[in-house]
């Protein structure tokens, strides 16, 4: 018997932690932004997103993702997403 409760702790706390790494790519048509976030977004289509509110809400979303390098290889892919800024981009030689 408390093999088995063992067993269901294990797997429960497997279960949590897997689903806790997870990464989804949400944009935005009508600013042309995309975001990498850490919880699964809701997806509206444009009217929706027009009627007002302060919440985020996305027009399309893609993922979700085991890691942050798979989600950003994933956006980088979507052609609705702007390239991301290189990395010390805005220095000057």
């Amino acid at each position: 018997m408390k093999s088995l409760l063992l067993a269901g702790i294990v797997s429960v706390a497997f279960a949590t932690a897997t689903y806790a790494d997870q990464y989804w790519v949400a944009g935005d048509r009508s600013t042309g932004k995309c975001n990498i976030v850490t919880s699964q977004p809701v997806t509206f289509s444009l009217p929706a997103y027009d009627s007002g509110g302060s919440e985020y809400k996305t027009s399309f979303t893609s993922g979700p993702y085991r890691s942050l390098d798979d989600a950003k290889l994933a956006r980088s892919g979507i052609s609705s997403c702007p390239p991301e800024p290189e990395p010390g981009g805005d220095k000057k030689d």
